[in-house]
C-alpha cells in the first residue's frame, strides 16, 4: 500500500469545491482549485492512513458481530449427548 490514499479525477472533482468552500465559509479565505488540490493530497498522505484503517477496524467489527450472530445459531442446533 503507497502512503497516500490514491483518489480519481472524479472523486477529487467532488471534494476539491467543498474544500474551496470550506475555506470561503470558515476561514473567509479564497484559495484556488490547485491549492485545494495540493491541500487534499497532503491530508490524503498525512492523515488518510488514519480514516483508512478506522474504515478496516469498522469493517471488522461488522464481520465480528456477524460471526458472532451464526456461532449463536450454531449452537442452539447442538444436539444433546446424555
Amino acid at each position: 500500500m503507497s502512503d497516500i490514499i490514491e483518489l480519481s479525477s472524479a472523486q477529487k472533482d467532488v471534494i476539491v469545491p467543498k474544500i474551496k468552500s470550506y475555506f470561503e465559509k470558515e476561514l473567509d479565505q479564497e484559495i484556488g482549485a490547485f491549492d485545494a488540490e495540493f491541500l487534499l493530497d497532503f491530508f490524503s498522505k498525512e492523515i488518510g492512513g488514519h480514516f483508512y484503517n478506522k474504515g478496516i477496524q469498522d469493517s471488522l467489527d461488522v464481520v465480528n458481530d456477524r460471526v458472532e450472530g451464526i456461532k449463536d445459531s450454531l449452537y442452539v442446533l447442538e444436539k444433546p449427548l446424555y
